[in-house]
């Protein structure tokens, strides 16, 4: 699915634009997986004549994810000849990191949002509920307060907004009252908690599919690693550093950050206002510099991809591409 939305990474290294890296050691075109994760993104570019990068910089705020593709993504770029750069940072330093590579354009950037398989399935990382394990959520485990010590210290009203706005959870008020009465560390009492607070209303419109606790966890992971803002940082970032013809694309999960992405892609996909009644023949009106090659409703998984990948049943990709 990936392919359509960044084939273009190998046409505008060809179109005779200037040289975008100062430095030869980044031959382009120059590809930014800016949620490395377990690299299955990458590793599958790399597999794709069409967009196979000749650089690739690997970012992720997981110093798991950083060890992970050192040891499957590494051997294989390096087989394809593709330059490897990996880099331990979260994609809201997007700018920072290129400077410092000094990279001033590149023909794509992938951003997969939300929580890796990885960091979901490792138990120990406390972001399922599924197992019992120490509440931390933290995707960069050297910084930041984890899960279980934001709710030692918070307050309910605090909490209850959390829940509202990160989770768009309904029962935001008695669930914040009964988890600030129990302040539990763990998954499990969290979960525990949560069930218990939750009306018998919105359990029975949750039904059996949706665990009582999934948006608590989604809400309480969100301000953890305040992934809102760092997404916005990386829209506002992102954009600029594509080249003529460079495409960025965004898959998100839930609403909160579809909502984020497609606000901020409409708004540069739209051309420069022109003053009413200024009569401007149409041949030389400004066109915009962004276009939305999905379209605007972006693209959700097919069939084959939800029975190959069950978890990519929310998500949707969107797609922005430079064309000046």
């Amino acid at each position: 699915a990936l392919a359509p939305a960044l084939a273009p990474c190998e046409a505008s290294s060809a179109r005779g634009d200037a040289p975008t890296t100062a430095d030869p050691a980044y031959p382009e075109p120059v590809f930014v997986d800016a949620t490395c994760g377990g690299a299955g993104h990458t590793l599958a570019l790399l597999e794709d004549a069409r967009t196979r990068p000749r650089t690739v910089v690997a970012m992720d705020r997981d110093a798991d994810a950083i060890a992970w593709a050192e040891d499957t993504l590494r051997p294989r770029a390096d087989a394809l000849g593709v330059r490897l750069v990996l880099v331990h940072a979260p994609f809201s330093s997007l700018a920072e990191v290129l400077d410092d590579l000094q990279i001033t354009a590149v023909s794509a950037i992938l951003a997969d949002l939300g929580v890796s398989s990885h960091q979901l399935d490792t138990a120990a990382r406390g972001f399922s509920f599924r197992a019992d394990a120490p509440l931390d959520m933290r995707m960069d485990r050297s910084r930041g307060m984890s899960a279980a010590d934001v709710l030692a210290a918070i307050e309910e009203r605090e909490l209850s907004r959390i829940l509202r706005e990160y989770g768009e959870e309904e029962d935001a008020t008695r669930i914040a009252r009964a988890i600030v009465a129990a302040r539990p560390r763990t998954t499990a009492a969290l979960a525990d908690t949560v069930r218990e607070a939750m009306s018998a209303r919105q359990r029975r419109r949750l039904g059996a599919r949706i665990h009582p606790a999934t948006r608590t966890f989604q809400a309480l992971r969100i301000h953890v690693n305040g992934e809102l803002d760092e997404l916005k940082r990386l829209l506002d970032a992102a954009p600029e550093r594509l080249r003529g013809g460079g495409r960025l694309a965004i898959i998100s999960f839930h609403s909160l950050e579809d909502r984020l992405v497609k606000q901020r892609f409409s708004a540069l996909s739209r051309p420069p206002a022109v003053p009413r009644g200024l009569p401007i023949p149409e041949s030389e009106r400004p066109s915009a510099a962004f276009s939305l090659p999905l379209g605007r409703r972006g693209q959700t998984p097919g069939d084959l991809e939800l029975e190959n990948n069950p978890r990519s049943r929310s998500s949707r990709l969107r797609a922005l591409e430079r064309c000046t």
